[in-house]
C-alpha cells in the first residue's frame, strides 16, 4: 500500500472514529407514511381513514388528500406542510383506488425510545454516517447524556420515554427544522400543544446545552435502562441472543450479549485524552490492512465494585475497548486478538505518556482455547496479595482442623492479666504469709529456758489458729504478773 493510499485510507475512517454524538430518531407518524397504515398503503379518495378515538396522535400532513370519510381521535393533532390539506371525493375515477375500504392508522404507542434499534448515528446535518470500523455497545445506541438527538425536519413522531430514571438529559433537541440547546428553550417547547402529543411516559427529557466536560471521555449513563434496551433489542430478534462462534464469549458492559473477539480495560490518569488515543488507535493500528476486518468500540464505562465477589462496593471508571472481526470457524475473533495484543504492547510500552496506568485483556476465539492476558506490575502486585491472603487463611484453616482433631498441640500461653496482679495484693495467700521484718533481728536471744518450762515454751511457740509466733527479746514475762 503505498503512502497516499494509506493517507486516505486513514481520512475514511477518521470520520468515523470521532464520537456518534448525533442521534436520529427513525420512526414518525407522517400520513404520508405507508408503514403508518395498517393495510401498509396511504389511504385513497375512495377510502375511509379512522383513527381510534382514544389514541393521542400528532400526525404530520405533507401533501393534499381527497377521502370519502375521516373519523378524527379525541386528543390529536394535524401538522399541515404548505399546501396539505383535506377534500372530500367528489366521486370521479381515482386510477389504483376503486375498492373503498376503511383505512386504520397504526398504533404509535408502541415506540419506545430506549430501543436501540429505532436510533441511527447521523453527522451534524442529519445526514447518514456511513458505517464504519468503529459501532457502540448497546447501551450507547441510544443518545447519552450528552449527545445531540435530531427529529427529522416536516415529521410529525411519538416516543414512549418509560424510564428507570427521572430525568433523562441530552446536549440538545432538533425538531421541526429548529434546535433547541438550552434549558430555556427547552421548557418553552414543553408548554406548548405539541410535547405532551409527542412525548409520553414516566421519563423527564431534560436539555443542557453542556458536552461532555472531562477531556477522558464521559459515562454514556443509560445503565439504569440497560434492562429495557435489551429487551427491545432481543425483542426485535426473538428474544434469544444469538449462538456465539466461540466457547466462552466475552461480556462487554452495556452489551446485550456476549462476543467473539478480545476486550481491554484500561485505567487512567488525568492526562489521559480519550478522543486523542482514539485517533491513536485508528491511525496507527486500525488502519493496516492486516485488520481491515476488524471494528471497534471505545468508551468510557463504570465497573461495578464488590467486596468478596458479592457485596456491591462501588464503581470505578474505565476505558472499554470491544474488538470483533467477521472470522468464521475456528478464525473468528483471532484477528481482534491480535489487534488486542498490538494494542497492550503499546500500553506496556507508551502508556505512561499516554496516561494509560495499567491494562487488562481477554480474548475469546473460535478456537479450542480462550486467552486472558494483563499488563503492568500493579496486576502482578494485586494477584500475588491476594494469593498470599488465600494462602494465609488455608494455612491457618490446616492448623485449627488438626487441633480439634486432636492431632496436634498447641503450647499453652498465659499472659498476665492486670485484675489478676490486682487481685492477688489485695487477697495474699495466708500459707505465704511470712510475718514483718523486725529491726532487732539479728539481736543474741537469752539463754533457753529449762527443762521444767521446755514443754510449756514449745506450746505457746506453736502455732494457733495458722498464725505465726516470734520471740521478743526486749519482753519481760515478770512485768505482766502484778
Amino acid at each position: 500500500v503505498s503512502s497516499t493510499d494509506w493517507v486516505t485510507l486513514v481520512s475514511l475512517l477518521l470520520p468515523a472514529a470521532a464520537a456518534a454524538v448525533y442521534k436520529q430518531w427513525i420512526p414518525n407518524t407522517n400520513f404520508e407514511t405507508a408503514s403508518n397504515w395498517e393495510k401498509g398503503r396511504v389511504p385513497c379518495a375512495s377510502d375511509v381513514v379512522r383513527f381510534e378515538k382514544n389514541k393521542v396522535v400528532s400526525v404530520f400532513v405533507g401533501s393534499p388528500h381527497a377521502l370519502t370519510d375521516m373519523y378524527l381521535p379525541l386528543n390529536g393533532e394535524f401538522v399541515l406542510a404548505s399546501g396539505a390539506g383535506f377534500a372530500a371525493f367528489d366521486g370521479s375515477w381515482d386510477p389504483g383506488c376503486d375498492s373503498g375500504a376503511t383505512v386504520r392508522f397504526a398504533d404509535a404507542e408502541h415506540h419506545a425510545w430506549f430501543n436501540p434499534t429505532l436510533w441511527r448515528a447521523v453527522s451534524p446535518d442529519g445526514e447518514l454516517e456511513p458505517s464504519g470500523r468503529i459501532f457502540s455497545v448497546d447501551e450507547e445506541r441510544v443518545p447519552c447524556r450528552y449527545d445531540d438527538v435530531i427529529f427529522q425536519p416536516e415529521t410529525s413522531f411519538r416516543v414512549n420515554v418509560d424510564s428507570s430514571q427521572r430525568v433523562i438529559h441530552l446536549r440538545s433537541i432538533s425538531l421541526m427544522g429548529q434546535e433547541l440547546s438550552s434549558p430555556e428553550a427547552w421548557a418553552g417547547y414543553l408548554r406548548g400543544p405539541s410535547a405532551p402529543l409527542q412525548f409520553h411516559g414516566n421519563g423527564t427529557l431534560q436539555v443542557t446545552g453542556t458536552g461532555c466536560p472531562d477531556k477522558s471521555g464521559c459515562a454514556c449513563g443509560n445503565a439504569p435502562d440497560g434492562h429495557r434496551i435489551c429487551a427491545a433489542l432481543l425483542g426485535a430478534s426473538g428474544r434469544q441472543c444469538p449462538a456465539p462462534a466461540c466457547q466462552s464469549p466475552l461480556q462487554p458492559l452495556g452489551h446485550c450479549c456476549g462476543v467473539c473477539g478480545a476486550t481491554i480495560n484500561l485505567d487512567f490518569t488525568p492526562d489521559f485524552d480519550l478522543q486523542k488515543y482514539r485517533d491513536r488507535l485508528v491511525q496507527g493500528l486500525l488502519s493496516q490492512p492486516k485488520y481491515a476486518s476488524v471494528r471497534m468500540a471505545i468508551s468510557k464505562v463504570h465497573k461495578a465494585q464488590t467486596f468478596l465477589g458479592v457485596i456491591p462496593r462501588s464503581s470505578t471508571p474505565l476505558i472499554q475497548i470491544v474488538l470483533i472481526d467477521d472470522g468464521a470457524g475456528a478464525q473468528t475473533g483471532s484477528t481482534a486478538e491480535q489487534l488486542a495484543a498490538d494494542i497492550m504492547e503499546d500500553v506496556a510500552e507508551h502508556g505512561e505518556t499516554l496516561g494509560i496506568s495499567s491494562g487488562k485483556m481477554e480474548a475469546a476465539t473460535g478456537s479450542a482455547f480462550s486467552k486472558q492476558a494483563g499488563s503492568h506490575a500493579l496486576n502482578r502486585i494485586i494477584a500475588a496479595t491476594v494469593s498470599g491472603l488465600l494462602f494465609s487463611l488455608l494455612l491457618l484453616g490446616g492448623i485449627l482442623f488438626l487441633y480439634r482433631k486432636g492431632k496436634l498441640r498447641l503450647p499453652t500461653l498465659r499472659l498476665p492479666r492486670p485484675w489478676d496482679r490486682a487481685e492477688e495484693m489485695a487477697s495474699p495467700d495466708p500459707a505465704s504469709d511470712k510475718g514483718f521484718d523486725n529491726p532487732m533481728f539479728g539481736v543474741p536471744l537469752p539463754e533457753p529456758p529449762s527443762a521444767d518450762c521446755g514443754e510449756e515454751t514449745l506450746q505457746e511457740m506453736a502455732p494457733k489458729d495458722h498464725q505465726v509466733f516470734y520471740l521478743n527479746p526486749l519482753y519481760d514475762a515478770s512485768e505482766t504478773e502484778t
